[in-house]
């Protein structure tokens, strides 16, 4: 089984609602999830928020989050899974944040590098991912997958 059918099943089994917030996937958390049929019973929201003012004036990160730590952050991240499971009324916020490639990363944050923000039972974890590739569709897929990967360990504890 696929990781994106078995959170899927895994959702629908406990009765969950996952939300998704995204700006280096793009979509693609969403569409992986959508993917899979049965999906609206578990999903309902999904934002992309590749433009800084739509964090913040649309998604609802407070802007000084991202103008002190800077979109690709843990700090931006944990708020994107938070506001992503207000918005969309869920129980499980997954957020992404990063650079794909292959252009736009620094000495400090490299392409291939993603903050993937789970927010679950009032809790929010977010993890670093850092695949060292420059490859803008790998990086994303790659990135995409370990997100409902660490849904998936959430969920099971």
């Amino acid at each position: 089984m696929k990781i994106n059918e078995a959170v899927v099943a895994l959702l629908a089994k406990k009765g969950l609602k996952i939300a998704t917030a995204e700006s280096c996937t793009g979509g693609l958390l969403a569409k992986c999830i959508t993917d899979v049929s049965g999906a609206s019973q578990v999903f309902d929201y999904g934002i992309v928020s590749y433009a800084n003012e739509i964090k913040w004036g649309q998604l609802g990160v407070r802007r000084a989050t991202v103008e002190t730590y800077g979109a690709v952050s843990t700090q931006t991240a944990a708020e994107m899974a938070q506001c992503a499971a207000k918005n969309g009324g869920a129980d499980i916020g997954l957020s992404t944040t990063g650079i794909a490639g292959p252009t736009g990363g620094t000495a400090g944050k490299p392409n291939g590098t993603c903050f993937i923000g789970v927010y679950y039972q009032g809790k929010t974890k977010v993890t670093k991912v850092s695949t060292g590739l420059s490859d803008r569709d790998t990086n994303r897929a790659l990135f995409a997958e370990r997100a409902l990967e660490l849904v998936k360990e959430e969920i099971d504890g």
